[in-house]
């Protein structure tokens, strides 16, 4: 009778394992999966349509962006057109402080967030905030991981970006390969730096620079009356527009964006090196979705999920083999010329501290 009942409960699971494989094979997120994995899928994405929802946070995708997210993570884990994404665009330092404010109160709204702030994310991370989750994508990322831009098991970036040196070609005729050069170029009064004053991501960028140059390089620029800006797509719009000649804040996704509306930005990796922000992207321990959260993760650091984000917001992408289909914007990571900035070592009392050095240079 227990030898019966044993070769029926088989039979059972053989069947179940069967009825998961024929599903998984219309799901795009299955393709080159074995059968236990692909399992692993379905009861993932089952969990999720439970769930009904996922709720993400980003300090660089457009709401156009996310729209073109959407349906393709919907697609992609072939999830009904009643799952809901609920997208929260903010800025850096508003996205720290309600996390911060979340995470305080125990009440998580989030699933996932990402934000260009390695020290911030380096540090929640110890302190246990994030969920730890092994995404099925972590191995393109070895290398993200080997350089200290990531911890597996926590966090990858879903793209990686820059603030630096962007200008209109049809204004200003700029030939320059280096941060000094752009210096040295610009009209007093018509140009705008990053305020690292109140913005995380340039206050990174900052503490990057502070790597390769001294104060006194910054002095000369504070004295050419540059405007403060945080907001990326305000400092493209001005050089657009002729305000500004340059903006040494510039940012990749604004150019792309701008210049498929018909503008001719033009940006310098210079040859001394940059900031390099990756765009840390975890799930958020308590997240009210985990299923959801997983597969957003998952769908984000994917090849498909990559190429949306380089081709729409010009992120540079760290995963394995992968070619940008924007190189004149957002080159390959391999050939990138990155400032070295250990985020393990930098501290948030080290930030504190190059923040109160920036506001004394450029607004003593």
């Amino acid at each position: 009778m227990t030898g019966g009942f044993s070769v029926v409960v088989a039979g059972v699971g053989l069947a179940l394992a069967a009825v998961a494989g024929a599903r998984a094979q219309d799901i795009a997120a299955s393709q080159g999966l074995g059968r236990d994995d692909k399992a692993a899928l379905i009861r993932l994405i089952d969990g999720a349509k439970q769930e009904g929802a996922v709720s993400y946070t980003d300090t660089i995708v457009t709401a156009a962006t996310n729209d073109i997210l959407t349906k393709a993570f919907r697609d992609y884990y072939g999830l009904p057109r009643s799952f809901q994404v609920n997208y929260t665009h903010l800025q850096s330092e508003d996205l720290i402080t309600r996390v911060e404010q979340q995470i305080s109160a125990g009440k998580i709204s989030f699933d996932v967030a990402a934000v260009g702030s390695p020290t911030w994310a380096f540090e929640k991370q110890k302190a246990g905030a994030f969920l730890e989750y092994r995404s099925p994508q972590y191995p393109a990322y070895k290398a993200v991981f080997d350089a200290g831009l990531g911890v597996d098991g926590y966090f990858a970036f879903n793209g990686g970006y820059a603030q630096i040196p962007i200008w209109n070609t049809e204004i200003l005729d700029f030939k320059g390969k280096s941060w000094k050069d752009a210096a040295a170029a610009v009209t007093p009064g018509r140009f705008s730096i990053g305020d690292a004053a109140h913005s995380a991501s340039h206050l990174a960028s900052y503490a990057g620079l502070r790597q390769i140059f001294e104060p006194d390089f910054f002095r000369g620029i504070a004295k050419k009356n540059p405007t403060f800006l945080f907001r990326s797509e305000l400092s493209a719009q001005r050089v657009a527009s002729g305000q500004d000649l340059i903006a040494f804040g510039g940012n990749p996704s604004r150019v792309l964006q701008f210049n498929q509306k018909g503008a001719k930005l033009k940006i310098l990796y210079p040859e001394e090196g940059f900031t390099f922000l990756p765009q840390l992207t975890f799930i958020l321990k308590g997240a009210p979705h985990p299923n959801a959260a997983k597969l957003w993760l998952d769908f984000t650091l994917s090849e498909k999920g990559q190429m949306l984000l380089a081709q729409n917001e010009a992120l540079i992408s760290g995963r394995a083999g992968f070619p940008s289909p924007v190189p004149d914007v957002a080159p390959s990571f391999r050939e990138l010329k990155i400032v070295k900035v250990d985020w393990t070592e930098m501290s948030a009392d080290s930030l504190r501290k190059y923040r109160d050095e920036w506001v004394s240079i450029f607004t003593p």
